[in-house]
Parts: structure tokens; sequence; C-alpha cells
């Protein structure tokens, strides 16, 4: 490591450290936002570990900065910041604290549970605690961009054809066989070759990977010998998490989380990230001192009372994202995701907590307004989880046209439907794209991203073999506060070799699976559903970091013949544009005397009556889609499709449903039925007012064979 010193004044942006090409000297321009701090001082780290520091010379509109010779890519350094300390107005500056740079593209460790990693003393937020914590937190990486992308290109997948595979980079390959020991759980092992021929072969087209932003664990899982798994404790909103890279300690996990974007792409797989901007790792007033704490930390958060945290994600504190500069990172850090890391969308996570403006939810306000006219972020992908936990939180059908939104109510109600606690009066609503939700302002069906599991919760195996949560393996911890998953059992906790409660767990499985793929509105599937992936219970695996939570890849037979299921449905849904709604159904005739474009059908072969509609013991529905749509721009075959008829029952005794007549249709051939565990189109035909028998909890899908 060359000696530190400071060559020139140096520029107020970009942020972070910005090293030098085209020279031969190891230059770098250093910069960082503390409008507040007295000084900062860089200090960077040899092989060895040793510090060597030098003080910033320069202040521009808040940001301190110098051009700095000393550094090149790989150094390893951080930031000791100098100012006032005094809780009780937000001030929190400590130098013996060694932060980490908000705009650091890579970190290296994580932070070690030692009472030097706070800024207070333990227990009492007032009492300035000196203890040096370089020793105990990570480092920041500088990174030059060196990787060739190639001819990489984003697939641009239309949202009317994106089916999301929601997944964790690290679970996905830890049991994999085919992927070699050395690449499972990182960038590599998700790109292996194997694990994209399941995804493609499968039927999806976007994998949407749990938070890959660096973060570390709570202090209370260190406490107790825990780790967070899940990564929803930010700490760097530029830099891939180091373990899920064979080479994270000296940058390689940049290069590598990028080769892994340009696999799936090759693949045709677009990469959605899920995104913490909402809270960071610095937890609440007694939380560790690792970064934004630090280096500004009345400008960074937003306080109550001047002091405390006011916490709208239920993890101690709340980003403020009203602040210009803090603002400024957060859409930073999306472009460069984008533009740098050629990810093509995002999953904001407890989404409304950005969207607040002073204390409320304001889809006007500047994070909401900013994205909408950014000019990069407002052609990728944008998901939100539309909730957090402050007061007016809950905001399904809230975001502007150009987001998707998580549909919580779509699972809450499949879930209900199947498990035959709820009749059928919101069941038609969620099937057919939620336009309750989602109708105003421009919004398409394509609004609604429906999903019944997700890595919050049960499995959809667990849904199905538990009546009760089983988080003993996160000991005491119970955060999610609730045993109300809307799941069952059918005679037995947990597994059994019993095969009458065997098989109705499979069907059930077939029909949540069949009526998510096929429900209009973008599916998400959680990864491992489509061969039954449990968690024996635990819907709270966020800090379990091993066979808990880990796909396992060593299938039973009906495992795989799940697999085939998922794929056979995915397929039907790929081959018929009438499973893929461009607008909302109108519910009137798409033709003279014709057939409407969405019809309920009683078991009676009649359109269902409000009684029918209303009745809570109502188990069964008849869904007729029609094959007339409007065409798409260009494409003059795309108006026509054949016409089909889904029919849905979740009782338990079998159930004679009439086939209707014109103006639905004469004759109808099967193509699924979830009864069969080998699914395949029928070989013979179904005519209009013929009565067919629907087996208990099961699906039928109708194929209209004379469609106008």
């Amino acid at each position: 490591m060359s000696s530190l010193a400071i060559i020139g004044p140096g520029r107020w942006d970009p942020p972070g450290v910005d090293i030098e090409s085209g020279t031969a000297a190891d230059c770098a321009n250093v910069a960082l936002w503390a409008p507040g701090a007295e000084r900062v001082d860089l200090c960077v780290f040899d092989g060895d570990g040793r510090e060597s520091s030098i003080t910033l010379p320069e202040f521009t509109l808040g940001v301190h900065h110098g051009r700095v010779r000393g550094i090149r890519p790989g150094t390893r350094y951080g930031f000791r910041v100098h100012g006032a300390w005094d809780p009780a107005t937000g001030r929190r500056w400590n130098a013996a604290k060694l932060l980490t740079d908000p705009y650091a593209r890579a970190l290296d460790g994580q932070v070690h549970l030692d009472d030097a990693i706070f800024g207070s003393s333990p227990g009492d937020d007032l009492v300035c605690n000196g203890t040096d914590s370089a020793p105990f937190v990570p480092r920041s990486i500088a990174v030059a961009d060196s990787f060739d992308w190639g001819a990489d290109a984003h697939p641009a997948t239309a949202w009317a054809d994106t089916v999301i595979y929601e997944t964790h980079v690290r679970g996905l390959t830890m049991t994999h066989p085919q992927v070699p020991e050395e690449q499972r759980g990182t960038y590599a092992g998700a790109a292996h070759p194997a694990v994209l021929e399941h995804l493609t072969s499968l039927g999806v087209t976007a994998v949407e990977l749990m938070p890959v932003h660096h973060f570390t664990s709570e202090v209370h899982l260190m406490e107790r010998g825990l780790v967070n798994y899940w990564g929803y404790n930010t700490l760097g909103y530029f830099a891939p998490h180091a373990t899920y890279a064979r080479n994270g300690s000296s940058g390689g996990q940049v290069d590598e989380f990028k080769g892994m974007v340009k696999a799936m792409h090759a693949a045709g797989l677009e990469v959605i990230l899920d995104v913490v901007y909402n809270h960071t790792a610095e937890e609440g007033v007694n939380g560790p001192t690792l970064s934004f704490r630090g280096i500004d930390n009345a400008e960074y958060y937003r306080l109550r009372d001047g002091r405390f945290y006011a916490d709208y994600t239920g993890c101690g504190n709340t980003l403020d994202l009203s602040h210009p500069h803090v603002l400024q990172m957060v859409m930073d850090s999306l472009r460069y995701w984008v533009l740098s890391m050629h990810v093509d969308g995002f999953r904001f996570d407890l989404a409304s907590a950005l969207a607040r403006s002073a204390h409320d939810v304001d889809m006007l306000g500047t994070f909401i307004t900013t994205i909408r006219q950014d000019p990069i972020l407002r052609r990728v992908k944008l998901i939100a989880e539309p909730w957090d936990v402050g007061p007016g939180g809950y905001q399904v059908g809230e975001f502007p046209a150009m987001w998707r939104e998580w549909n919580g109510k779509y699972r809450d109600c499949l879930r209900d439907y199947w498990r035959g606690a709820t009749g059928v009066a919101e069941l038609g609503w969620r099937l057919s794209g939620s336009a309750d939700l989602y109708s105003a302002e421009g919004r398409s069906p394509y609004a609604s991203i429906n999903f019944i599991t997700a890595h919050d919760g049960f499995t959809m195996r667990d849904l199905v073999s538990y009546d009760h949560k089983h988080n003993e393996a996160n000991l005491e911890d119970n955060r999610d506060g609730t045993d109300d998953n809307r799941s069952a059992n059918y005679g037995h906790e947990g597994e059994t070799s019993d095969p009458s409660i065997a098989k109705i767990r499979h069907r059930q499985m077939r029909n949540m699976l069949a009526s998510l793929i096929l429900s209009t509105g973008v599916p998400m599937i959680l990864g491992g559903d489509e061969f039954a992936r449990t968690q024996s219970g635990n819907n709270n695996g966020y800090c379990q970091d091993n066979e808990i939570s880990w796909y396992d890849w060593d299938w039973a037979d009906w495992q795989g013949e799940l697999v085939g299921f998922t794929r056979y449905v995915l397929a039907l849904r790929r081959d018929h544009r009438v499973f893929r709604q461009r607008f909302f159904f109108q519910g009137t005739p798409t033709s003279q005397g014709g057939a409407p474009d969405l019809g309920w059908i009683s078991p009676s072969g009649a359109t269902l009556t409000d009684g029918e509609w209303n009745a809570p013991d109502t188990r069964t529905i008849g869904m007729y889609l029609s094959g007339r749509l409007r065409p798409v721009p260009g494409d003059p075959g795309s108006g026509r499709d054949h016409s089909f008829l889904l029919l849905l029952h979740s009782g338990t005794d079998h159930q004679p449903f009439v086939l209707p007549g014109q103006p639905y249709g004469q004759t109808y051939r099967r193509v699924l039925d979830t009864h069969d565990e080998h699914p395949s189109i029928a070989p013979w035909i179904d005519l209009a007012e013929a009565t067919i028998m629907l087996a208990p909890h099961s699906m039928v899908v109708l194929r209209v064979e004379d469609t106008d």
C-alpha cells in the first residue's frame, strides 16, 4: 500500500471513492456528504489491518472531499467523522467509530458483536462510547469497473408475459447436486446451467432475488448465535452482499454478480431485486453505529423529539427520503443497479414507508414523484410491497399507474377459498385481475402481482400441512406476531404417511398453483413451491441459514410430478393470451349475440345469481373467458384465442356441474383436472348441457372447441 497523500481539492461529486482511469498513479476522488460534521478522515487499511488516515481538505455543498493518492482497486477503507455529541438534538458524531462509505461498491466483512460497535454506551444512548470499533466492523472496498458485458441485453419481457420466481441466492443452491460445492450459495451458483435450465424449462421469465445489498445481522440475533438469512437489514446500498460470492473479500463480488445477471439474461430471464430502502442495519437508538448514524444522524433518519427514531418499519429506524440528499442516494443506488449492474427492476420492501411525507403516506410525495420523472427508473419494472407498520400504512391499490403491487388481498382470498373458509364473493375479483383495487388511474390487470405464498410465511407445502406455525428453531423469537396463516392440515399436524391425507394435500397444492398461474394479473411463484419445498412449519425463517430454508433438490416421485404439473400450467398460460388479459373485463358480449368477455357460471349451468355470489357456503364457481380479445397493435392474429371455462370447487364432496350451452359453447375439451396427478389434454369431448362431476377440492379447465 502506497502512502496516502492529498494531491488536490478534488470534486464534491460524484460521492464515494471514484478511482481515476487512464493514469499511472493510484489516485481517486473521495467525497462524503456530512453537512454538519466538523471534519472527515479517510482511513485506509493494509493487508495486516494497519490503519493510515488523512483528513479530506475541502468542503462544498455539505460534502467533504479531496483528490487522494494511495488508493487503487481492492483498497480497504472507511471514514471517521468528527463532530458534536448531543443525542438529545440528534447529533451522534463519534470519531471512534469506523464508518462504511454509503456509496461503496463493495464491502468486506461483517459486524462482530462487541461493545465497541455502539456509538453510545450499551443501554444508555446519551453517553458517548469512545472505544475504537475498527476491529469489529466491515471495510469499504475501492472498485474499478472492468467487466465485459459483451452483447448483454435486457430481456425486456412485457408485463403480459411475465412470470416471477421469488428466490434466495444462497438457499437456492446450497444443496443442489449439480452445482459444484465451491459455487453453492453464490451468485455463480445461481447462474449455473443446471439452475438456469430448471428455471427456463419451468416457464418463469423473471427471477426476483431476496435482498442482495450488503447486509448484516441484528444485534439480538448475534447475541443468540443466529444470523440474518433473509437480508432485510441493509448496510450498503451499492454493494452486492459479499458472502454470496466465491471471492468477496476484495471486490470480486461485483463481477460475480454481473456474471450472474449476464448469464440469466442470456437464458431469457430478467433479474428483479428486492430492495430495502426503508430502514438500515443501525436499528434504534441503542443499535450499532456503522455508517449513516455516524455521518449525519439527523439528516439520514426520521427523528421524533430530536432524539428518537420514527419507526414505520418495525426495525428501529426509518430513512428520511423526504430529505433531498437521502433521496439522491436512493436514486443513485437504483440507477447504479440498472446502468452498471444491468438489473431489470425492483421490488420495494415496505414501500409505503418510502412514500411518507412528514408522517403520512403521500403518493404525490418526493420519492414517488422523483421515480415517475426519472428517464431510467420509470422504464424498469417497479413493484411495491404496499404497506408498512405505521398509521395508514396499508396502501393496496393506491400506488401510481407505473407501479405494480404485491396483492395481499389475493393471497388471503385464495388461501381462504381453497381451505373452505369462505365463499366466492371476493374470489371473482381476485381471479379476474382485482379491478376493484386497480382499475383507477389508467392501470391494467398487470398492476396486481398475484401470489399465494412468499418468503414471509408458510411455503405452499406447509400451507396444507400445518394449522399452526412451528418456529421452535427461532428460539423465543416470534416477530411475525401471528399464528393466522390461513392454512389447514387436513387431519394431521405436519408430515404424515397417511395416503388419504397426502392425496388431498397434493391436490390442494395443484389447485393453488393452477389458480395462481391462470388468474388474470402477474403470477409470482415462491421458489421451491414447484417441488413442494417445506420449512417444517416455520413461517418466519428470517434467521435460519440452514436446511430449514435451503432448497432440497432431492425430490420424491410426487414432487417431480408437481414440477411437471407446474410446467404444464405455465405452458398453458404462455400459449393462450386469454389468460394474459391486457385490459380489465367489461362483462359484456364481445360480438352481437355472443358470450361476454367474462362470465360467471353456477353448477346449474346458468349465470351465477346474486344470492349464490354472496352465500357464505357457495364453494363452486365457473369462470368463462372469451377468446375474442382486443388485438395487440401490429399483430393481427392476437385478437383470437380459444375460449376457456375454469371450474373451481373447494367443497369436501363431489359436485355435479352442468356445462353451459350457447352463447358460451357447444363442445368442451378438458385440458386440466387437478384431481389427476398427470395433466394432459383429454381425448374426449364434453357436450354442452352435459353434467360432469367435480371431485372434492378440485379445479377443472375446459377449452371451448367451437370458439366462434
